[in-house]
């Protein structure tokens, strides 16, 4: 054991599996269930897994299956999965460049504005401090309106705030209502600050914490920063704009609603499609056009070591660098006055194809053992491997093995992302001699 968690990339893998396990055997103890019987293995595990990866897909409605002793456990698996996501993801970056030369991590850091190396301590400070802020503004603000405006008891609208806003910055994606927030979908309200959670914990700790520390020198973010938060804004703005062309007629979705509350739910289901998993609208009276255009939101996702997931926000940035780079005819993939190392873009090429692989043998698998629609299922595909939680309504109708199929999508995606990339960085090496090149046809 000692040894294979010596590598920090095991690591991480081996202990989101304990906590995967320590949450399916609490779920299944009868306390968890509102009958006070024990849950079968499957649903209890499956709960677990979407929760420790803060996906948000359920076989189960989490408001009526699930005692308060279960929600609150729920609560507790997304919460330990989206905060020891984010220290991790941070402290792994760390090892990385701890394993580099001096003089390596000087210019790192130089160029990168990342922590320093000494700051270890520091990081899962920040950390908590940023969540649990976070988390108890949104609260606040959520039980408020809940008791005053949609006239719950105050112990029931003080839940169901706290609930929310954990799964809201922790971008897990879990409601205690069956219909998601569908009932809230004319309440800015509700789902402003809940966007602004959804961001805010999607976003990256590297970017927030570059933020804090230069908040008023944005020309000297690191490239990582920019990449991330212009990539997230154009990527809001496309499935927003998307989002009010394909439904503005459509009387199921946005068409019945009038101009600010079209306004409202593009932009708030554009976030949320970004791996949050919330929706407020009915995402199975979408339509086609916007099934596909949340597919290309739900596999990108969110930004790195952050609560998102998806192949990631900055792995797309430098990939459509690296294409305008070719096609300009330049050597060299630039952006905001920088240069992207060969690294980085074939770390970023690893992602993006190992990503797409396992979308497509998790679609061909479950098309061969239920007879859905295609659609759904690759729907259903990218929301689990994306860790995204909306859902086409097949989760529960998938045989076993379907289940078991998301169980890993969901397991591979938030867990695979870190360890693959950290593995990347820690096992490049320089080969001391080099093969005779030779350029094959491309096209």
């Amino acid at each position: 054991m000692r040894r294979h968690l010596s590598h920090p990339s095991r690591a991480v893998a081996l202990l989101f599996l304990l906590l995967i396990s320590a949450g399916t055997v609490l779920l299944m103890l009868p306390a968890s269930h509102v009958t006070g019987e024990s849950a079968p293995l499957l649903v209890a595990l499956f709960t677990a897994v979407s929760a420790v990866c803060v996906t948000g897909l359920v076989v189960v409605d989490t408001g009526t299956y699930w005692s308060l002793f279960g929600q609150m456990v729920v609560m507790v698996l997304f919460q330990i999965g989206g905060f020891g996501l984010m220290t991790a993801a941070a402290l792994l970056g760390l090892w990385v460049n701890r394993s580099l030369r001096l003089r390596t991590r000087l210019l790192t850091q130089a160029e990168s504005h990342t922590i320093g190396l000494g700051e270890v301590t520091s990081v899962a400070r920040v950390v908590l401090m940023v969540t649990l802020a976070s988390e108890l503004v949104l609260t606040a603000l959520l039980s408020t309106r809940f008791a005053l405006t949609h006239t719950m008891p105050w112990g029931e609208s003080l839940w169901s705030g706290l609930f929310h806003a954990v799964s809201a910055f922790n971008n897990a994606g879990f409601s205690l209502y069956g219909d998601s927030l569908m009932r809230f979908q004319s309440d800015a309200w509700v789902l402003v600050p809940v966007m602004l959670a959804i961001f805010i914990g999607g976003i990256g700790f590297p970017v927030l914490q570059d933020i804090r520390g230069r908040w008023r020198d944005p020309h000297h973010w690191s490239l990582h920063t920019k990449l991330t938060l212009s990539g997230s804004a154009l990527l809001l703005m496309l499935g927003m704009v998307g989002l009010l062309a394909f439904e503005w007629s459509n009387t199921r979705t946005l068409g019945a609603m009038d101009l600010d509350d079209k306004l409202l739910n593009a932009a708030f289901a554009s976030v949320s499609a970004r791996t949050a998993g919330f929706n407020a609208v009915d995402i199975s009276a979408l339509a086609q056009e916007s099934w596909a255009l949340h597919y290309l939101l739900m596999f990108i996702g969110g930004g790195s070591a952050g609560t998102a997931g998806g192949v990631k926000v900055s792995t797309v940035a430098i990939l459509l660098l690296l294409v305008i780079a070719e096609v300009r005819g330049r050597p060299d993939s630039e952006a905001f006055g920088r240069r992207v190392c060969l690294p980085a873009q074939r770390q970023a090429i690893t992602v993006l194809v190992l990503g797409s692989v396992m979308v497509v043998l998790g679609t061909l698998f479950i098309l061969r053992v239920t007879d859905l629609p295609t659609d759904k299922v690759i729907f259903e595909v990218i929301s689990a491997f994306g860790t995204v939680g909306l859902s086409a309504g097949i989760t529960a109708e998938l045989p076993p093995t379907g289940q078991f199929m998301l169980i890993l999508l969901m397991y591979v995606g938030r867990v695979g992302t870190i360890t693959l990339a950290t593995s990347l960085a820690l096992g490049e090496r320089r080969m001391p001699w080099r093969l005779p090149e030779e350029h094959p046809i491309v096209g």
